[in-house]
């Protein structure tokens, strides 16, 4: 498959808050290195299912606005904007993040993150 057409799948779900969407893109083996605005984190699988059970609890929607997409052997950059709705304000949508993050895909799934991300 398409790697690139994988990476727009994910982003296209609501993969980002929905943990049993989350599970079917994600490697057994997922580390995602993430220098946030709050520090630098590693995440497995575990805590990548975990954070999306939580957001859930928050946001009722998630959408994600792709800006640049870049594809180089089975490396994917994306740099996108993630924005929600939530449970307070459902009518509105409400910008989160920016993101820029490099993946690296391996049996068509989310191996290996390179992200950083700046809070609005």
């Amino acid at each position: 498959m398409n790697l690139k057409k994988i990476i727009l799948d994910f982003y296209k779900s609501e993969s980002l808050i929905n943990p049993t969407v989350l599970a079917t893109y994600l490697h057994d083996d997922i580390l995602l290195e993430w220098n946030s605005s709050t520090g630098f984190i590693k995440m497995n699988r575990e805590d990548l299912l975990s954070l999306a059970s939580e957001l859930s609890r928050s946001y009722i929607r998630s959408k994600v606005e792709i800006s640049h997409i870049v594809k180089e052997g089975d490396l994917v950059s994306v740099r996108y904007a993630h924005s929600v709705k939530t449970i307070e304000n459902p009518r509105e949508y409400i910008l989160l993040a920016n993101f820029m993050v490099i993946w690296e895909l391996k049996d068509e799934k989310l191996y290996r993150g390179y992200q950083i991300s700046q809070v609005v």
